[in-house]
């Protein structure tokens, strides 16, 4: 399927913190989903706020109307379950159209094409539950195609009912799989049809205009979106409620819930046991309450069973993220907490006696976002906490452990304040410029570091991935431009853009209801030697291997992202030559037969090949084999790594349930997590060898 549709047409953050927001949702009548007169003029602001402020210059004409028809059936049905094929035909009388509609504040269409999506699921649902009612016969060689977004859309009822009867099979065949009976299985299965069907018909009129509205405006670029009023309620009662839950971030896709990111100090990132990628099948409370089956279910209601009380037990049913949707579930239990905002705050550590440094120190220190305390700041308080301040202690500190060279961390960091970023690249320049931005006039804004003290001027190298954005970037690139450090890693996420929310009620003042708000794009980020950080990121002096796995990841896995572009370098001076070839060869050698390297190489390989997959056998002994023998690569895979390591090797009949073995993932967690930061750290000492006897700058 496109990027576009999979990521962010679906796309839904939603911290797990705080107590439950939505109250028990209803089946909203069919009568009331017409648009409001506040949609009408939601629609004339959102319209002109974008032709004169937001930063790419595009047209709202016939083309731009075709794509924005074409993405709202993506978003309701992005894998061509439900409409026909005589339905898109008859919708096709708008692909000329809703650029007019739009522009004249009418929202129309959005709701007649919904109307006809929620009769399809309904239809489709009744369907499936008559299917549970009937046997299923394993032995036949047949196969489902469960990724349908790039097929046609289908021509008859009976082609469409076949689809049904293999998804149906499918399901049924992934859970006997577990080793659940007949009997649950079925009750299960109605269960999750039934909330499919119910979590169209919760939809109001709001949910309707925002899905359409957002198909208007990512189709400008994917970080431009509408929040109506509950949603902005929502986001604002989230951010100002104490942390507590799991800590994590989801998304919901296709019927899944997806874990986006693990948010650092929580329970979920400190146990190791959850991972970006992991999908979220089940969720029971308590150590012994039953686990309940959660596909299908709305992200908000999943978001409801899983946050609660601080000290509280929850119980998730996971299928690992390098496994397909059919792969073998395990239980994780985690204790619901506070999330430890110290734990979000830049922290220190020194990497010594791996082989090849000899009696060299490496200081690291992990930089998990750019945060800085405004609130603070505006009080007049003289120590509010930032991370630059945090970073400058630990650096002195560093020194006086006489560290022989310095590793920045900025793995899994999605960026954060800006003003941190600029002061943090000081902490290593003598002065000069950061980053320029430019605005939607073409106008270019300069950030530089005035302050000429060095906070360190020792062997430096960042450390970044595909999750490193933003902040994260500005920084990262900066320090490459400058030539003053080595950027070791994956390239970075490459989201270089600039947004803003924009209160849609200032501009209709005195209007009573809310309109809701627009996050809109109004300005790009450009490293000072003019390049931007836009689509392709930071690329990395020098490349980990994992590297060759991020062409479909970020803002390059976007369909409509800004293109990378280029406008006049800022007047800087680099601080050296930036090669790196003798470098590159000692670290290929050295990872070559590296057991954490490969472990990681061939994880991200089998992740690629089944993103590649589109349909699955419904034939149940080979479908076992197929699981069975890529559960045992899995594990010798692992078991390698973990022997490399010290750890004990994995049985196949060991249980997640067993607290022993949680302790020992942890472990494991933590050793791969150093797989890249070692490394980081030996190319660090390559280049302090290779410099010698030229003294060390402490």
């Amino acid at each position: 399927m496109n990027h576009y549709s999979k990521h962010m047409i679906r796309y839904l953050v939603l911290l797990l913190f705080a107590p439950a927001l939505w109250a028990q949702p209803v089946a909203v009548p069919l009568e009331q989903l017409e648009p409001t007169l506040e949609h009408n003029q939601s629609t004339h602001v959102i319209v002109k706020v974008i032709d004169k402020y937001h930063y790419k210059n595009s047209k709202l004409d016939d083309e731009a109307s075709e794509q924005i028809l074409d993405r709202y059936l993506e978003a309701l049905d992005p894998n061509r379950f439900f409409f026909l094929a005589s339905d898109i035909n008859a919708f096709s009388k708008y692909e000329e159209s809703l650029d007019d509609y739009l522009k004249s504040g009418r929202v129309d269409p959005a709701f007649h094409i919904f109307r006809i999506y929620r009769m399809r699921v309904e239809e489709a649902v009744a369907h499936a539950n008559k299917l549970l009612d009937k046997d299923f016969d394993f032995t036949i060689d047949e196969s489902y195609q469960y990724d349908r977004t790039e097929a046609p859309w289908v021509q008859t009822r009976a082609e469409l009912d076949e689809i049904w009867r293999k998804r149906v099979k499918n399901d049924f065949l992934t859970l006997r799989l577990t080793d659940k009976d007949d009997a649950e299985i079925r009750k299960t299965l109605k269960g999750r049809y039934e909330r499919v069907m119910h979590r169209v018909e919760q939809f109001d009129a709001n949910d309707v205009y925002q899905t359409f509205i957002n198909a208007y405006t990512l189709n400008l670029e994917p970080h431009t979106s509408y929040m109506s009023p509950s949603t902005s309620e929502n986001f604002d009662i989230s951010m100002r409620l104490s942390l507590e839950g799991i800590g994590a971030v989801l998304r919901s896709e296709d019927e899944y819930t997806v874990v986006q990111k693990t948010v650092v100090g929580g329970p979920a990132q400190l146990s190791g046991q959850l991972h970006a990628g992991d999908r979220i099948v089940g969720v029971g409370q308590g150590l012994d309450g039953e686990i309940e089956d959660i596909i299908g279910w709305r992200l908000q209601d999943v978001v409801e069973k899983i946050r609660g009380p601080k000290g509280s037990v929850v119980r998730l049913s996971i299928i690992p993220k390098e496994l397909d949707t059919g792969g073998k579930r395990s239980t994780i239990t985690l204790v619901r907490n506070k999330i430890k905002l110290e734990e979000q705050a830049a922290k220190s550590s020194i990497i010594q006696g791996l082989e090849g440094m000899g009696d060299l120190k490496i200081g690291v220190i992990e930089v998990p976002t750019f945060y800085r305390d405004f609130a603070a700041e505006a009080r007049g308080e003289q120590n509010f906490r930032s991370t630059t301040r945090d970073v400058r202690k630990l650096l002195t500190e560093l020194k006086q452990e006489s560290v022989d060279g310095v590793v920045i961390d900025l793995r899994e960091n999605g960026g954060g304040s800006l003003t941190e970023a600029t002061e943090l690249t000081g902490l290593f320049i003598d002065k000069g410029p950061v980053v320029q931005i430019k605005d939607a006039s073409g106008n270019v804004e300069l950030e530089t570091d005035t302050d000429e003290t060095l906070a360190y001027g020792g062997p430096l190298a960042v450390l970044v991935d595909r999750n490193s954005a933003s902040a994260s970037e500005i920084f990262a690139g900066a320090i490459q431009d400058y030539h003053r450090g080595i950027i070791i890693g994956e390239p970075t996420f490459g989201k270089g853009t600039v947004q803003t929310l924009v209160d849609l009620n200032r501009f209709l003042p005195g209007k009573s209801k809310d309109l809701g708000r627009l996050r809109l794009t109004m300005a790009q980020f450009f490293r000072i030697n003019g390049d931007s950080t836009q689509h392709r990121g930071v690329v990395p002096d020098i490349q980990f291997p994992t590297a060759a796995y991020t062409n479909d990841y970020g803002e390059r896995s976007l369909d409509n992202a800004l293109p990378w572009a280029e406008i006049k370098p800022a007047g800087y001076t680099p601080k050296g030559n930036g090669t790196v070839t003798n470098l590159l060869q000692q670290h290929l050698s050295r990872i070559e037969k590296d057991p954490g390297f490969q472990m990681l190489v061939k994880e991200q390989e089998q992740l690629t090949e089944m993103e590649k997959r589109t349909e699955v056998t419904l034939l149940e002994s080979r479908r076992k084999a197929e699981w069975d023998q890529r559960e045992q690569e899995r594990l010798q895979r692992k078991n390698r790594f973990r022997i490399s390591q010290g750890l004990v090797a994995l049985d196949a009949e060991q249980t997640d349930e067993n607290k022993d073995e949680e302790e020992v993932d942890e472990a494991e967690s933590k050793a791969a997590n150093h797989i890249q930061l070692d490394e980081a750290a030996r190319i660090l000492v390559d280049s302090i060898k290779l410099t010698a006897p030229i003294a060390v700058m402490r």
